[in-house]
């Protein structure tokens, strides 16, 4: 069930610790559970943790394709991508922190458009850093998803990255305060709203992460591709955001 254009979804945040990696996973087991073919990219370069998460192993990672791009060795995107499933594949974080920085940003580009001509999604996942790799990452998106905590930090941070999208005139990208994560701080909607200078779009409940996660997260498995995973009310949560962006 391909699309018509790949779409490159960015899941990103202003700080650590918003629970943004486990949402990357499980938005895949819900393009997963529509047969939609996505590769997971982990441009969280410096502590990616998706691989690991999946329990999935390879040789390859996000460096050697650019360095195989570098050094003309490069032949095919899926010598370096490993398979989940039928229709989720993962492109790795560097294993080697110390290889980041030999990563040049304008082969990320490079990637991503390659990508696009091979999935039907393309979801990155970042950390919270502005960077060149993340700025290109955020450029080349159709859509940008913040993940944000009820912490008034966070809350600062977020205003600050709204402030910047306004006077660049840039709207593509949502707000998703995550709930589930547990903070010092009780701020309702409303206050949220005034405190970061724009709407909070979704809002994944407390309930998302239930006792059986680390269930799933130590047996490698996608909470959402179970059908009970799906019909927890975060489950639907993260299903009504795909809904609205692949428009299904």
């Amino acid at each position: 069930m391909a699309l018509n254009q790949a779409k490159i979804i960015t899941v990103t945040s202003v700080k650590g610790g918003t629970g943004k990696s486990s949402a990357v996973i499980n938005l895949a087991g819900i393009l997963a559970s529509k047969q939609l073919k996505t590769v997971i990219v982990d441009l969280d370069l410096y502590s990616g943790v998706i691989a690991a998460s999946l329990r999935l192993d390879s040789p390859n990672d996000i460096y050697t394709l650019v360095d195989d791009l570098m050094n003309n060795r490069f032949d095919n995107i899926d010598d370096y991508t490993r398979k989940y499933n039928d229709y989720i594949d993962v492109l790795a974080a560097p294993l080697d922190p110390r290889s980041v920085n030999k990563i040049r940003p304008k082969y990320i580009d490079i990637i991503l458009s390659r990508l696009k001509l091979k999935y039907d999604v393309v979801l990155i996942d970042t950390n919270h850093i502005i960077d060149a790799i993340n700025l290109i990452s955020f450029d080349a998106s159709d859509i940008i998803l913040y993940f944000i905590t009820n912490d008034l930090m966070d809350l600062k941070n977020m205003k600050t990255m709204v402030s910047i999208y306004e006077d660049m005139n840039i709207d593509n990208y949502r707000v998703i305060l995550n709930e589930s994560i547990n903070t010092s701080y009780n701020y309702n909607l409303y206050e949220i709203k005034n405190l970061i200078g724009t709407n909070v779009n979704y809002v994944i409940p407390k309930s998302f992460y239930n006792r059986k996660i680390s269930e799933y997260v130590y047996g490698g498995k996608i909470m959402t591709l179970d059908k009970n995973g799906q019909t927890t009310k975060g489950g639907q949560v993260l299903t009504k955001i795909i809904n609205e962006i692949i428009k299904k």
